[in-house]
């Protein structure tokens, strides 16, 4: 191996699945690059080689009267949406990293943001997937266009993925004509269960808000809420809100400024010290897990997708306090029936704390016999996911 990875930049998706199957060939390790965003997720083993996608950019298809984008996997997101924006329409994604993510970094990250609520994540809005393998071939999964029947669903297995069974070369999408109207509220709670009352009140309403958010951090709680669409549709949301945090005894605020929406959805790009962990909880336990979490002696700051339980708490101060928590954030997640693991953490700590330090991701057999049927050499992102 050598002291300094070896940089590839293909141009397209043939030159990516011929590097790929020498790199087979030669058992030289590969690591998969975009724009770099996600490069704490999982562990992070010395390769051989780094593949580079930023050359295989730009959109390769727009059908604006069928709602649908076919893009190049280096394409970051944002100019994208921009693109996008020129005929009035909107990718509905707004992960992490959202100025510099790419679109395969998106795709192999499964990185979904709040707005998964309403419109769904990278699963449900992706419908077709070019990607590379490392045995040489290029597949194709799904297609151009919506209702495709053809073939095996194999951009599912890309979800997530992150690399380890081939290399996204192009992602098409489905997408929306841009909302007539959006708002923001803020309500400020006295503790936990005021706030998650109101979010629980909302999810069983027809509101179907862009965002729902439970925060806390110094003590204090509260819940981001904003909402988009036809104009009424958005004022009612905002009405509901207000009745809801009137119930709980909550005071909430209209407001015009989505910097605070944004913080919280940029929380892993931001909690670069110390230890986030990222929990996937069934939704009735996630103000127990909150509130636990908000106990403990290095807690810093939580921020919790309140529709779809994806809690992640930001852990800081002392080592051996940080240590200690992640453990108990760790067994906690199991305990009310979640899953949870090391996000991000600072690298002072990798030696001694796991990106996969929680339980078995379930499906455990069946992830590693996709691996194996995928990349037999085991030359594609070692390390990076749960099962190697």
């Amino acid at each position: 191996m050598t002291a300094v990875a070896t940089a590839l930049r293909p141009a397209s998706a043939a030159e990516c699945a011929v590097a790929l199957a020498a790199a087979s060939r030669e058992r030289h390790t590969v690591r998969i690059r975009g724009a770099g965003t996600k490069s704490y997720l999982g562990e992070l083993l010395p390769t051989d080689l780094v593949l580079e996608t930023g050359a295989m950019s730009g959109i390769v298809d727009h059908v604006p009267a069928d709602l649908t984008v076919t893009a190049a996997a280096g394409t970051p997101l944002a100019d994208l949406q921009r693109a996008l924006a020129a005929y009035g329409q909107v990718l509905p994604l707004d992960p992490p990293h959202a100025a510099a993510a790419t679109v395969g970094g998106i795709v192999a990250s499964n990185s979904s943001g709040f707005a998964r609520l309403r419109y769904g994540g990278v699963r449900d809005l992706l419908i077709g997937t070019v990607a590379a393998l490392a045995d040489g071939t290029v597949a194709r999964g799904g297609g151009r266009v919506v209702k495709n029947v053809a073939g095996y669903d194999l951009n599912k297995l890309f979800v997530g993925s992150l690399g380890t069974l081939g290399v996204i070369a192009e992602a098409t999408f489905k997408v929306l004509p841009r909302p007539e109207a959006r708002a923001l509220a803020v309500a400020r709670c006295s503790g936990a269960a005021a706030a998650f009352a109101i979010a629980d009140h909302l999810l069983h309403t027809a509101v179907r808000p862009t965002a729902l958010v439970v925060e806390a951090a110094h003590g204090r709680w509260s819940l981001l809420i904003a909402a988009e669409g036809p104009r009424p549709h958005v004022e009612r949301a905002i009405d509901e809100t207000a009745r809801a945090a009137k119930d709980a005894r909550a005071v909430c605020e209209r407001t015009e400024d989505d910097a605070r929406v944004a913080a919280a959805r940029e929380l892993p790009a931001t909690a670069v010290d110390g230890v986030l962990v990222r929990a996937a909880l069934p939704l009735a336990a996630q103000r127990f897990f909150t509130e636990s979490a908000a106990t403990l002696d290095a807690f810093a700051r939580c921020v919790v997708d309140a529709g779809s339980a994806i809690v992640r708490v930001h852990l800081r101060g002392d080592e051996a306090a940080v240590l200690r928590s992640a453990d108990t954030l760790l067994a906690a997640a199991a305990v009310v029936g979640g899953s949870a693991r090391v996000e991000r953490r600072d690298a002072s700590l990798r030696p001694r704390l796991a990106a996969w330090s929680g339980a078995r991701p379930g499906g455990d057999f069946l992830m590693r016999r996709l691996k194996e049927a995928f990349d037999a050499a085991g030359v594609l992102e070692p390390g990076r996911s749960a099962v190697g």
